[in-house]
């Protein structure tokens, strides 16, 4: 019967244990989340006989064209209040007066393609205003802008007619400001009443 190396199972146990010592008992410099995910993909890799995927590919997980909330929760621009309506989002062309630059957006997109650790190129995906523009969202805030997928299902031109759906809502007086912000927000995809 032949002995297998313990080595590789030896370090995997002691990253893990390391892991779990840094939540016990904090540490001066905590371990960044990718570099723990980098290291403990890394491990696995080396442990298993063939390679595998890294399962930390990025710190954010997007299921089925929704962000991580914990990454992407949405954040709203201030200067657009329910009381201003006509003169920001339901104003034609209001968009284009606080859309960031595009050298903005895509070297944000860059930077979300690997949080989110997302394949393809960056013509994939479009960087998106999780609470869109024509709905008061804050227009350079991190918390609200993440790598939407193009080519899927529930991409972004889907996500573009809810936008366009929830702005007709509230300029026709349907609903509040707030309500939409908060629906699209929570989940774009039922966003609609």
């Amino acid at each position: 019967m032949r002995k297998r190396a313990l080595g590789p199972a030896i370090l995997l146990f002691a990253l893990l244990v390391a892991g779990c010592e840094s939540a016990i008992a904090p540490s001066a410099s905590p371990t960044p989340v990718a570099a723990t995910a980098t290291v403990f993909a890394s491990a696995i890799a080396a442990a298993s006989p063939t390679p595998t995927p890294a399962v930390f590919a990025g710190i954010c997980i997007s299921v089925g064209g929704l962000p991580d909330r914990g990454c992407t929760p949405g954040a709203v621009d201030p200067a657009v209040t329910q009381g201003n309506l006509s003169t920001t989002i339901c104003h034609a062309g209001y968009t284009a007066t606080v859309r960031p630059p595009v050298d903005y957006t895509n070297a944000l997109k860059k930077q979300g393609m690997a949080d989110y650790g997302e394949p393809g190129t960056a013509a994939d995906y479009e960087e998106d205003h999780l609470i869109p523009l024509e709905l008061g969202g804050s227009p350079r805030d991190r918390k609200n802008l993440w790598p939407e997928p193009r080519n899927i299902y529930h991409g972004a031109l889907a996500k573009d007619n809810v936008e366009n759906g929830l702005n007709a809502l509230v300029c026709g007086g349907q609903m509040t400001l707030s309500e939409a912000q908060s629906r699209i927000a929570a989940d774009w995809q039922t966003a609609l009443p």
